[in-house]
């Protein structure tokens, strides 16, 4: 079973609870275009089902069938046991690999590209990590682990990890030496050289301290979170490609036949040398590190705040219909295309620009729900959606009317 669902209320609850104590303690941690980019990266990992089809679970129907042991007792406390350690092992290894090899981090740098720490950014997932996480669970596949425990263990780790992704929590004494609290993962997150690529595990710390990948926090090393090359910007998707698209132009660009094909196995951060001279990398000075925070207005402000729910709503009443593969995949582009126009804004592009580009996917979406109305009968995908129009509709109408973004700095407080 997965639990993840299940869960969503009490993490909408818990963000709204840590951005209040933030306020009331005047150390806010959220800001409102860095929090709508993790959301909406978060829902894009969800909608991806509408897309993507079981690769995982078609390997671990073959496995089972063929090469397993026999299935074991899913009804035994024993095999939940070891299915939740073995599970938090696994999640280990892909982790740490996440991080060490460039082909997995492509995938995994999406959760680490957020300059703020905050439970929005535990919702930041990639939207790719499909296509190769599940080589590392083949272990429990092997051992005859029943798919249902596995998913539910898997389930239970995710919602595990969410709590401790907040800077307000400090370190938590001997529950250190065990499990993954808030103050080690901060370090897992951050981009220090003391810091950088350490904290692993899911669940157990005592992986990292087992393997030599521990790494406690410091008083005097404050954690300067997101990743070495930044993005500045909030599209989705530059922040789920833009590591596949540099693997792509590293390997077209080097001249050795064995350096193109060395790109896609390499570890993390290695470049040929060829590509790299003409085409180097430069690294951020850390020591003068400022955040990605384009100045827009609060109409902007509001707009982007409104598109957020409405993809949020979205998502969860297309996920409650039996959709056909062909309609779920306009849904999802629905949502990425509504995240993109929304970044355009959030990032403080020419007005004219922003405007023109969503003006266009309005009226897109206005075409699209006509056919859909006079295709099939009514339903809550049509309705919802026709009255996003007239309310989107209202909002570029006023952005429009304004004539210009008045700028201005916009944090959730």
């Amino acid at each position: 079973m997965n639990l993840v669902l299940y869960a969503v209320p009490f993490f909408i609850v818990a963000i709204v609870f840590e951005l209040a104590f933030g306020v009331i303690r005047k150390r806010n941690t959220f800001r409102l275009n860095d929090s709508i980019s993790s959301l909406f990266l978060g829902v894009l990992s969800q909608a991806r089902r509408f897309v993507t089809l079981g690769v995982g679970g078609y390997v671990y129907y073959l496995i089972t069938q063929y090469f397993s042991l026999p299935l074991l007792d899913s009804s035994s406390v024993l095999t939940w046991i070891v299915a939740f350690v073995l599970y938090d092992f696994c999640y280990y290894w892909l982790h740490r690999m996440g991080h060490e090899r460039t082909i997995l981090w492509a995938a995994h740098v999406a959760h680490h590209q957020s300059e703020d720490y905050n439970l929005t950014t535990a919702l930041r997932q990639t939207s790719t990590g499909f296509l190769l996480g599940w080589i590392f669970y083949i272990p429990m596949y092997l051992l005859g682990i029943p798919a249902e425990v596995v998913v539910t263990v898997g389930s239970i780790n995710l919602i595990y990890q969410f709590w401790v992704h907040t800077e307000h929590v400090p370190k938590l004494g001997w529950y250190e030496w065990i499990f993954v609290t808030p103050s080690n993962h901060r370090v897992h997150h951050a981009q220090n050289d003391l810091y950088v690529d350490r904290n692993y595990g899911g669940v157990f710390i005592l992986w990292d301290r087992l393997f030599g990948t521990f790494q406690e926090e410091q008083d005097d090393e404050p954690c300067i979170y997101g990743i070495r090359g930044p993005l500045r910007s909030w599209n989705p998707v530059t922040a789920l490609t833009h590591v596949y698209l540099s693997m792509i132009r590293d390997s077209w660009h080097t001249q050795r036949w064995t350096d193109k094909l060395r790109v896609w196995v390499s570890r993390t951060g290695w470049r040929p040398q060829d590509v790299q001279l003409a085409y180097p990398h430069a690294k951020p000075d850390l020591s003068v590190f400022s955040k990605f925070d384009p100045d827009v207005s609060r109409k902007v402000a509001w707009y982007a705040f409104f598109q957020l729910l409405a993809v949020i709503a979205l998502l969860n009443i297309a996920q409650t219909l039996d959709l056909s593969y062909a309609v779920g995949v306009t849904v999802w582009a629905v949502l990425l295309t509504t995240m993109v126009t929304t970044a355009i804004w959030l990032n403080g592009d020419a007005y004219a620009n922003a405007l023109r580009w969503d003006s266009a996917r309005w009226i897109a979406l206005l075409v699209l729900v006509i056919a859909w109305v006079t295709a099939s009968p009514i339903n809550w995908l049509s309705i919802s959606t026709s009255l996003y129009l007239v309310v989107n509709g209202l909002f570029l109408l006023l952005l429009g009317l304004s004539g210009k973004v008045s700028r201005g700095s916009v944090e959730m407080a």
